[in-house]
């Protein structure tokens, strides 16, 4: 959420961060309603003071008939003191409706454009698989390996749904497992495991309502809703809350699956696992001080591209420009994987930093070490990584020409005696 008082004090500032965004935002609104709270807190406190006078009049007063005349008026400000405090309640709930829809400002550095097609190339690295032969999707590779069955996927769930089987859900759990030992035991994360269905007032916190209310599921009898990143829960944890400094950084890692609803569409661009309702993730949150902000974000994006250099696949950095921002984000790196046999860059990872935009709407604070009044800190957060599109760029890149894929070396550990991943030795098929 904005700072009310940035609106108030620099509204054509606001008014150009929106510009840049491409956005409308209720900005006029927002002062109006800026203006009426208060006019109103000013007769508010007006009627209080002239109450005050009263009472004081009405103790020493001596005339049966005046007294009783006083404590009239003091009835009829009283009424009106009523009537003042339950608009000046309205006008706040206005308020906070409207600025929970204003998106954040991009930071400074942030490039202009229109959407993705504006977003910047920063750096490439690792090497490019070089075939043989004709690389093949995932898809295909998927099938003809027996890890992937999407015909019963969609039997069980619905389009959209795959089942993983055998190495296939080894594979995942393999890199799950992996992505959790390095970031705990080498860029010092705590490890969390959260709820996966929480209340609303926790997607408010993050960004995600009111604004992306329709993209998520919603269990409406109990008024919970499940999660679209492990993001939402981990931020909260610390809601309502003041921090010692002394305590930031906080660095969390948790694996979680994510559930959204989406409006997929058919088509080679979404065949395979590249896109679906539900999906696992391994999310980093970092809750840090506002002054260590940015070098807390470079820390991020390096510990979430760590995990494709392990892997030894071809990535890439992207600077999101203005446009295309999440709602929440007033930074953002992506991070993207080359799959070979699907012939695209395929996002693994946002990493972006929300300065105080989330501690605004979740109440995150801390108090200085040296005193002072709670501050609210900054929140960051990325992907490393999210799973079917790593997986997707494994098996698209150490497939071989017989058809089997083999095994990245930083996760051989977890597949003991075993190198590649090669078709099911009884696959499960229908009698005919």
């Amino acid at each position: 959420m904005i700072d009310t008082r940035l609106i108030r004090e620099q509204p054509d500032l606001v008014r150009a961060a929106m510009a840049k965004r491409g956005m409308d935002a209720p900005i006029d609104a927002i002062l109006e309603l800026e203006e009426r709270r208060r006019q109103t807190l000013t007769s508010v406190e007006a009627l209080k003071a002239e109450r005050n006078q009263g009472s004081k009049l009405v103790q020493k007063a001596s005339d049966a008939a005046e007294r009783q005349s006083l404590i009239e008026t003091l009835r009829t400000l009283g009424d009106d003191i009523d009537r003042y405090d339950v608009e000046s309640r309205a006008i706040d709930a206005e308020l906070q409706a409207l600025l929970l829809t204003v998106p954040n400002l991009p930071a400074e550095i942030v490039p202009d454009g229109t959407d993705e097609r504006d977003n910047i190339v920063i750096s490439e690295r690792g090497e490019m698989p070089e075939f043989g032969f004709t690389p093949r999707p995932h898809w295909e590779l998927g099938e003809a390996l027996g890890i992937i069955d999407f015909e019963r996927g969609v039997k069980v769930a619905g389009a959209r749904n795959y089942i993983l089987v055998g190495d296939g859900a080894r594979l995942q759990r393999a890199l799950i497992d992996w992505m959790l030992d390095l970031h705990t035991r080498q860029h010092g994360y705590v490890e969390v495991a959260p709820p996966y269905l929480v209340p609303a007032e926790m997607l408010v916190g993050t960004g995600n309502l009111p604004k992306f209310g329709e993209t998520l599921y919603h269990d409406a009898e109990e008024d919970k809703w499940l999660i679209p990143t492990a993001e939402v829960p981990i931020t909260n944890m610390y809601r309502d809350e003041i921090l010692d400094e002394a305590t930031l950084p906080i660095n969390h890692v948790a694996h979680t699956p994510c559930f959204r609803r989406e409006q997929i569409s058919a088509g080679r661009e979404v065949r395979g696992i590249k896109r679906g309702y539900q999906f696992e993730k391994v999310e980093l949150v970092k809750f840090v001080h506002p002054d260590d902000s940015d070098a807390e974000h470079a820390r991020l994006l390096d510990h979430a591209e760590a995990v494709l250099d392990g892997l030894g696949l071809r990535s890439r950095r992207l600077q999101i420009c203005a446009g295309d921002l999440s709602f929440s984000s007033a930074y953002t790196v992506d991070l993207e994987v080359w799959a070979p046999g699907s012939g695209e860059w395929l996002e693994v990872s946002s990493v972006s930093t929300f300065r105080e935009f989330q501690a605004r709407r979740a109440n995150l604070r801390f108090r200085p070490s040296g005193g002072g009044k709670p501050r609210h800190l900054h929140t960051l957060n990325g992907s490393a990584l999210a799973l079917p599109r790593t997986m997707i760029a494994i098996l698209e890149t150490y497939q071989r020409e017989d058809g089997s894929v083999r095994l990245p070396d930083a996760i051989r550990s977890y597949f003991p005696e075993q190198e590649t991943i090669t078709p099911l030795a009884t696959p499960v098929r229908v009698s005919t």
